[in-house]
């Protein structure tokens, strides 16, 4: 697991497409079979013609709103022929193709882009790049996804800005800018003016920044002081200062400088006059969360104080006959006293507390997108001046007698408010995953000092955020991992389960990388910090967690298209349901004795409209999707699944076909050499000499190896010099050569040897034969033009991997074995996991292709690897799911991480997809059949057959139950296990450290 510190770097839902992927430079090591090559019969001229007859373009596309989005692109792009290479940035609306002008031009390109739902244009580069950031803001306000959806029109109307989201379930919004051309401040007023309170939670891509406070600080001499003393300071990018908070906020190159840098020029800034500190965290999501939920619970206590005693005097007094008595008292004419009472009660929770209805609905009509709060102020509205018109004709009227709604404007706005409190309360809970993987990071450190000799001079207790790169840190036992390093010192147990999921702790020496987060057991560690800030693996997972909750799936467009004309129905219906029973009354078209002896025709024509109108409820629609999406997503990390974002999560489930890379997916990916053959009379060290003094140059895994191995015969040697190599040159592909000693030395597979024109004898041929049916790569030596020896190196199969591939069969999914290895490895590897359809010697393209032509046999496929010769592979597919030990650009190029780098996490996450995506599924069919039933019964469907009716307060409970169910049923996905079968695996000892 150590090499999931650097896998995880790089990964982000943003910043996935933003990379130019260049593939076909960044995927040559030097090497055999595994690695690329250009088809036999091409002469290197050719290959050079070929080259050059590639064009580059680039369009610009507008439209992407997440990394979805530009999935979507970049996989139509690459289905047409003759495209190169494709890299969607969807941080600055770009697309850049790279294709041969022979099979595809421009202008097809531009319209493949157009015709899946993007507005394209072909552009030319330019020297000016924009300065794009990611401004992150909490908006306080939103009821349902008509609001969300009014902030997220807003600020795309914004100048500046290139995309929005806005997600309802956690509240926030992420927007894409150009800093150049607005402020968040523009950004926060635009949000203001459509009447919601926003508040910046972070700014900028990729820059660490501290928040400092700074004591002293009493004028603008002082700020102007402190700023230019941090201004010449390297490393620094930005500075900000809030005097009235004395609050300074820096951004900087964590590679350059640090936090304990920044305090130690302010503090020693005007002869020592300002102190400065990490500045404390307020309006965080959890502090947030907490103050939202408070803000609802008084909203609530202090209605229930006013509407109980008014339920009371309505609905059970009435039948105590002293109490009846006394309430029945008149006043004036035929206003009794009971009627003043509920007014007087009802009055404040109908305009005090319940104000944010107003507000609520106010912004809506304001924007052109009634919500929810519209529904409720409709209704308490009608109930409430209706009341107050019928006791005001009852003070002026000897004769008329009156009867209130007072009641069900109080009690309704009580039990929406119950409800709101509630769902907040469940809300949070969906948002859990994010707070825990937030307290990992402990408060504090210990920082060692440390002198030329590496003895520890001086220990410090400093703040975790002020840990610099570089700087050397004490692990206690018990006592948390600060931030990502490597041991210099010590030896101890480690459990990562926190970060990884895997239950063993792993034990850590010196050398071996750890992870910030993680629970050192039993012994004393000292790291030097290597990762820190934004920077630290548990950062980028918490963003990508983030990113992940705030992307939307395919399914909430569902929700989305009906929340639009939702609202107006609902009043529609309202005002249908009241003129029907009213008209209804007047034409005597329903018995006189349905109607309660306390009402007319009237009253109970308007108590219909009025339960019609608050029982509907969008808000289940709109929490359908983000809600499961959160918990689904955060459940996933906690098992070592990260799934960046709803489209992945939705899609795994839709998948039929699995292709699996080899080297370091189904088998461990650590080769080694096994047998060595020697061919003619030479010493083993002489050989390896020759062959690792070559190898030593190549980054290809069988040279390590290779070279690995040849090491063990220079274990009493100090220096690990190997011999001087001249002309040194890789054949992708092949191998590779040069000059040892005076001695041509070639290192590669058979197709080299044939190319280099050296001969094969039979007794070679045959180890070959051996090597391969054995799953084993065979190396061949040529020194001079002779072979001299043949080196078998083995990569063994992952021990769960025929399980796993078992197991995917039993699940009705396709499995197929795509590699750059020879045809002998490959189907041994094939036949040992239980896969029939075998592609090798395979090229990068090649998985690419293969990949596209499954999907044009209507498979839904999904891609396994862990190299950076996958990472084609992995973005033509539905879903790509990368090893988490496996290269940056790999996991950058996937859908889906798994962080273990088990294999059967690839089960996990398709269980995980079709457990989330039946629990979306559940959420829509409970939301709609409720308002399917819920209208017609509220409208008085059952009253003329049954004489059941809903009153408004009953009505507006079942809405407020309704949100509150869908919340709830998303949250049962915290209850999720993996399938048994994977738990036995575990059992037999058959997964991966």
């Amino acid at each position: 697991m150590d090499a999931l510190s650097t896998s995880v770097l790089n990964v982000g839902c943003n910043q996935r497409y933003a990379r130019e992927m260049r593939v076909e430079s960044r995927i040559r090591y030097q090497g055999y079979s595994s690695m690329p090559e250009y088809p036999k019969g091409v002469s290197s001229d050719e290959e050079k013609n070929m080259q050059e007859s590639e064009t580059k373009a680039l369009f610009s596309v507008i439209g992407m709103t997440c990394s979805a989005c530009a999935g979507s692109v970049e996989k139509a792009i690459k289905r047409l022929p003759g495209i190169k290479e494709v890299a969607v940035d969807v941080l600055k609306d770009r697309t850049q193709v790279i294709f041969s002008p022979s099979s595809v031009n421009e202008e097809t390109i531009r319209q493949t882009i157009e015709d899946i739902g993007f507005k394209a244009t072909l552009i030319e580069e330019t020297a000016n790049e924009k300065c794009i950031w990611v401004c992150r803001i909490r908006i306080v306000g939103m009821a349902c996804t008509s609001c969300s959806g009014a902030v997220e029109s807003v600020l795309k109307l914004v100048p500046g800005v290139q995309r929005a989201q806005v997600a309802l379930a956690t509240g926030e919004a992420e927007v894409k800018c150009d800093h150049k051309l607005l402020s968040c401040k523009e950004l926060l007023q635009a949000i203001d003016d459509i009447g919601f309170e926003a508040i910046i939670v972070g700014t900028g891509e990729s820059r660490n920044k501290i928040q400092l406070k700074v004591d002293g600080l009493c004028n603008e001499n002082n700020v102007q002081m402190i700023v230019s003393s941090l201004e010449g300071q390297p490393g620094i990018q930005d500075i900000q200062v809030e005097a009235e908070l004395h609050k300074v906020s820096i951004s900087y190159l964590a590679d350059v400088t640090g936090p304990r840098n920044f305090i130690r020029v302010i503090e020693s800034t005007g002869s020592g006059q300002f102190k400065a500190t990490i500045f404390p965290e307020r309006g965080g999501r959890g502090t947030h969360k907490q103050e939202e939920i408070i803000q609802h619970y008084n909203s609530l206590l202090w209605s229930l104080v006013f509407s109980i005693p008014v339920f009371l005097t309505s609905m059970i007094f009435m039948y105590i006959p002293v109490l009846k008595d006394g309430l029945d008292m008149k006043i004036v004419n035929m206003l009794s006293i009971g009627e003043v009472l509920r007014w007087a009660l009802s009055t404040p929770v109908q305009f005090i507390i319940g104000r944010r209805f107003y507000a609520g609905s106010y912004k809506a009509l304001r924007n052109g997108s009634p919500n929810m709060d519209v529904l409720v102020a409709l209704g308490t509205n009608a109930a409430y001046f209706y009341s107050v018109y019928s006791v005001l004709r009852a003070a002026s009227s000897p004769n008329f007698k009156s009867t209130d709604f007072f009641e069900t404007s109080s009690m309704l706005i009580s039990f929406i408010l119950l409800g709101k409190y509630l769902e907040v309360l469940a809300k949070g809970k969906t948002c859990q995953a994010i707070t825990k993987l937030m307290d990992l990071a402990p408060e504090t450190a210990i920082l060692l000092t440390l002198d030329d000799e590496g003895n520890v001079t001086k220990e410090e207790e400093i703040e975790s955020q002020l840990i610099q790169k570089n700087d050397v840190i004490k692990i206690i036992p018990g006592a948390k991992v600060a931030c990502d390093g490597f041991v210099i010192r010590g030896e101890s147990n480690v459990n990562e389960s926190m970060i990884t999921g895997e239950p063993r702790p792993v034990i850590k020496r010196k050398g071996d990388a750890v992870i910030g987060g993680t629970f050192n057991e039993n012994g004393v560690l000292h790291i030097r910090a290597t990762k820190v800030g934004s920077e630290s693996a548990l950062s980028q997972i918490v963003r990508l967690v983030e990113s992940a909750q705030m992307a939307k799936a395919p399914v909430q467009k569902f929700a989305d298209r009906i929340s639009k004309f939702f609202v107006p129905l609902v009043v529609f219906l309202s005002f249908s349901t009241w003129l029907a029973w009213f008209l209804a009354g007047k034409l005597n078209a329903y018995p006189k004795s349905l109607i309660p002896s306390s009402m007319d025709s009237f009253q109970l024509a308007l108590q219909f409209g009025i339960s019609v109108m608050v029982i509907a409820c969008p808000c289940a629609l709109g929490l359908a999707t983000p809600t499961a999406v959160m918990v689904g997503t955060g459940v996933g990390a906690s098992q070592g699944v990260l799934i960046k974002g709803g489209q992945a999560l939705e899609s795994a489930h839709k998948v039929e076909c699995i292709v699996f890379d080899k080297t370091g997916t189904l088998t461990i990916g650590k080769p080694m050499v096994v047998e060595t053959r020697l061919l003619k009379s030479m010493a083993l060290r002489e050989f390896y000499e020759m062959v690792a003094a070559v190898e030593v140059n190549s980054e290809h895994p069988l040279a390590k190896a290779i070279v690995e191995y040849a090491k063990k015969f220079r274990e009493e040697e100090e220096s690990n010099v190997w011999p001087e190599v001249k002309q040194f040159e890789s054949i992708t592909g092949q191998g590779v050569m040069a000059v040892v000693r005076n001695r041509e030395v070639i290192v590669g597979n058979k197709r080299l040897m044939l190319k280099k024109n050296v001969a094969i004898p039979v007794s070679a041929e045959n180890f070959l034969e051996e090597t391969e049916g054995f799953a084993q790569t065979g190396i061949l030596v040529s020194i001079d033009h002779e072979l001299v020896g043949v080196v078998a190196i083995s990569d063994p199969v992952k021990p769960a991997a025929q399980e796993v591939i078992s197991i995917l069969t039993s699940m009705q999914i396709k499995s197929i074995l795509v590699t750059g290895d020879n045809w002998g490895t490959a189907h041994a590897v094939a036949k040992e996991v239980g896969i029939g359809t075998v592609i090798a010697e395979a090229k990068p393209e090649v998985k690419a292709e293969k990949v596209k032509d499954l999907q044009a046999l209507n498979f839904v496929v999904a891609m396994v690897g862990d190299g950076i010769n996958d990472s084609p592979a992995l973005v033509a597919a539905d879903i790509g799911m990368a090893i988490g030990a496996g290269t940056d650009i790999a996991i950058e190029a996937a859908d889906i991480v798994l962080m273990k780098s088990n294999l059967e996490d690839v089960i996990t996450a398709i269980d995980l997809s079709r457990y989330t995506f039946r629990r979306i599924c559940l959420n829509y069919i409970w939301a709609l059949a409720y308002n399917l039933i819920a209208i017609p019964v509220a409208a008085g469907a059952l009253f003329p057959s049954t004489g059941i009716c809903l009153p408004p307060w009953v009505a507006g409970a079942a809405m407020a139950a309704s949100s509150l169910t869908v919340v709830c049923c998303s949250l049962l996905l915290k209850n999720y296990r993996r399938p048994k079968k994977l738990d036995a695996l575990e059992l037999q000892g058959l997964t991966v450290e």
